[in-house]
């Protein structure tokens, strides 16, 4: 599969808000997705990337900490564990552009995992990489932060959202219509 097409999807897409299955071939299109995720997460800035925000909904992210190409992390079908602690950061995502907010994260994690090649990865971390971690783990059981952020943050946040769902629904104009529309 060539995944040269792949680009980063935006809220109020609705694949970002789905459970994303477990990863079950480990293969070289999986590695070829996790090259080109990085490749896009690097073109917008970020510092991770999960399957869903590519419209894939499989249960894989992508990140690196520091920005240096040796850095780069991929894992596949993660598992958090063992939280302590707690601390407040700001945070954004390529899915939200312009959104920032202060969000209350886990301070320490364990994950275990796999690598790319299906390889089993256990690590715990602390800080900044385990924030990351906690923020793309959402992706994959399609929460966003703007589930996460207090109201206030909301509120201020009204027009750049209002914004985007205009910008979904002209690019999507039934799409939105069937996702959002209430029964009577």
């Amino acid at each position: 599969m060539a995944f040269e097409d792949l680009k980063i999807i935006l809220w109020p897409d609705p694949r970002l808000r789905k459970m994303s299955v477990e990863v079950e071939h480990f293969d070289q299109n999986l590695r070829d997705l996790s090259l080109r995720m990085l490749e896009l997460m690097r073109e917008s800035k970020g510092v991770g990337l999960a399957a869903p925000q590519v419209g894939l909904n499989i249960r894989m992210f992508v990140m690196n900490p520091t920005g240096q190409p040796g850095d780069d992390r991929v894992y596949v079908n993660p598992v958090l564990t063992d939280a302590t602690g707690e601390e407040a950061g700001e945070e954004g995502c390529l899915s939200l552009p312009q959104i920032n907010a202060e969000i209350l994260r886990d301070r320490t994690l364990h994950m275990e995992g796999k690598n790319v090649e299906g390889q089993p990865i256990s690590e715990t971390e602390s800080g900044y990489i385990a924030r990351v971690w906690q923020h793309e783990f959402d992706h994959l059981n399609g929460t966003l932060i703007l589930d996460r952020m207090g109201e206030q943050a909301r509120m201020s946040h009204r027009k750049t959202l209002r914004d985007l769902e205009e910008r979904y629904e002209l690019e999507h104009p039934k799409k939105l219509v069937k996702t959002t529309k209430t029964k009577r």
